[in-house]
This record gives structure tokens, C-alpha cells and sequence, in this order.
């Protein structure tokens, strides 16, 4: 079993920046990807941006691309997401997500191949 713990997560003006952590404990040898995922209230999930288990490969959803940055480090078991030029519509319950196997690009964009999810972090963006 693997447990995510986001952090990092507040209230923001327009414009501002912030940064959310992703912590794993548990059993982590091995490595997995790790994906952010956001979800406004009465929307579905949103893919926000993954990193693959080694930080090779990141991949970011349209929306966010040029503005948020994802990296990780493997000693500290953390997943960092930089997120700057803020906007209200990026409002949302923040989720990170471990995946053990993912088969392709595209599937680091989809909810099935991640097998543990956090809690959630709130991000509030105020215009």
C-alpha cells in the first residue's frame, strides 16, 4: 500500500503563484508515476499534469501548459507542482495519484491506470 499526502494548497490572487507537494509513504521501492488531477465543484476530474517514476517524462493538460511545472524528488518521495499566473478557473481540489504501470503517453492523462489517490488540497484563485 501506498499513502498520498498533498499539501501546499491555499488562497490566491490572480496572478500569484503556488506550489503543491505530493508526499508518498508506504511501500514506495519500485517507484511510480505520479499524476495531478484537479476537480472544480459539479465538474469531473481534470488531468492536470504526471511525471513518470524516474522524472524523464512529463506531460501537462492544455489548460495549465507554459504555467504549471511538475518535478519530483526520489529521496524525499515528493512530487512538486509549480503553478504560476494563477487564475480563478483554476480554482479546484487538487489530487495527486500513484501509478505503478503506465502504458503509454496518454494514459498518464487518464484516472485508471492510478492505483492509490490523496486526500486533496483546496486551491482558491480570487480575481
Amino acid at each position: 500500500q501506498v499513502q498520498l499526502g498533498e499539501s501546499g494548497g491555499g488562497l490566491v490572487q490572480a496572478g500569484d503563484s503556488l506550489t503543491l507537494s505530493c508526499t508518498a509513504s508506504g511501500r514506495t521501492k519500485g517507484g511510480y508515476a505520479i499524476g495531478w488531477f484537479r476537480q472544480a465543484l459539479g465538474l469531473e476530474r481534470e488531468f492536470v499534469a504526471a511525471i513518470s517514476w524516474n522524472g524523464d517524462s512529463s506531460y501537462y493538460g492544455d489548460s495549465v501548459k507554459g504555467r504549471f511545472t511538475i518535478s519530483r524528488d526520489n529521496v524525499e518521495n515528493t512530487v512538486y507542482l509549480q503553478m504560476n499566473d494563477l487564475k480563478p478557473e483554476d480554482t479546484a481540489v487538487y489530487y495527486c495519484a500513484a501509478a505503478q504501470r503506465v502504458h503509454g503517453p496518454n494514459a498518464y492523462t487518464q484516472l485508471n491506470p492510478y492505483d492509490y489517490w490523496g486526500q486533496g488540497t483546496q486551491v482558491t484563485v480570487s480575481s
